[in-house]
C-alpha cells in the first residue's frame, strides 16, 4: 500500500464498507472507525492496510482518542469521510429531548470532533479532503424527521462553515446529499414490493465520494445531491 490514509468515521455493512473498498483500490491505508470492533475487524481483515478503531461518534472524547490512535499508527490523515448518522424517528410530539440530542451528537458534534482532529495536518500540507455523508432531511424537515431533520441541518451549515474557512488553505469540504433508500439487504427485506431502480447502490456513492475528494481544486463541488434512477423528486 501507499502512503495515503483515509480515515472513515461510521463503517458498516452499506456506504462505510464500500467507501473503504474504493479507497483500498485507489491505494490508501485505511482507518476504519465505528462502535463495534468485531464488525470493523471483520471489514478490515478483508482490505490490506487497514485499520479497525472502535469510536463513538457521538462522545468527542471517544472520536479525539481514535484519531490520535489513527495518527500514531497510519500517520495524518489526507482524506476524511465522515459517514456516522443517527436520528429518532417521530414527529415533534413523540421525540424525546434525548432522542434529539442523541442525534445532534452523532451528526453534528461528531462531525466537529472529527475534523478537527484532522484540519491541522490538512493545512500545514496546503492540501486534504473531509467529505460529509449527508441526507436530503438536512433540506427540509418532514412530519417524522423532527429529531433526524434538524440534526442532519446542523450537520449541512457546520460542513459549509468547514468549506469556507477551510477552503482558502486547500482542503477542499463536500457535503453529499444521499436522496434516497441504500440498496442493504435489510432495506430489501422490508421494501420487498420496490423495484430495482428504487435504491441506491452504496458502491456508486463510494465512487461519486471518491470523485469528490479528487477533485482539481479549479472546480471544487461542495454540496453533490444523489438519488436512483426510480426517485420521484
Amino acid at each position: 500500500m501507499g502512503d495515503k490514509v483515509c480515515a472513515i468515521v461510521g463503517v458498516g455493512p452499506g456506504n462505510g464498507a464500500a467507501f473503504a473498498r474504493r479507497f483500498a483500490a485507489d491505494g490508501y491505508n485505511l482507518a476504519l472507525l465505528g462502535r463495534t470492533q468485531a464488525k470493523l475487524d471483520a471489514i478490515a481483515a478483508e482490505l490490506p492496510g487497514s485499520r479497525a478503531v472502535a469510536c463513538d461518534a457521538g462522545d468527542p472524547g471517544s472520536v479525539r482518542a481514535a484519531f490520535a490512535t489513527v495518527r500514531r499508527e497510519l500517520g495524518p490523515v489526507d482524506v476524511l469521510l465522515y459517514n456516522a448518522g443517527s436520528g429518532q424517528w417521530g414527529n415533534f410530539q413523540e421525540i424525546t429531548a434525548e432522542g434529539l440530542e442523541a442525534g445532534w451528537r452523532v451528526n453534528v458534534l461528531g462531525l466537529l470532533a472529527a475534523g478537527q482532529a484532522v484540519a491541522e495536518d490538512m493545512v500545514a500540507r496546503g492540501a486534504g479532503a473531509i467529505v460529509v455523508t449527508g441526507a436530503t432531511a438536512s433540506l427540509r424537515g418532514n412530519v417524522q424527521t423532527a429529531a433526524f431533520a434538524s440534526a442532519k441541518a446542523g450537520q449541512r451549515a457546520l460542513a459549509q462553515s468547514m468549506a469556507k474557512h477551510l477552503g482558502p488553505q486547500g482542503v477542499h469540504v463536500g457535503y453529499v446529499i444521499v436522496d434516497g433508500v441504500i440498496d442493504l439487504e435489510a432495506t430489501r427485506a422490508r421494501m420487498a414490493d420496490k423495484p430495482e431502480d428504487f435504491f441506491l447502490k452504496p458502491d456508486e456513492i463510494a465512487a461519486a465520494v471518491h470523485f469528490l475528494a479528487h477533485q482539481d481544486r479549479s472546480a471544487w463541488t461542495f454540496e453533490l445531491d444523489l438519488r436512483p434512477f426510480g426517485e420521484r423528486w
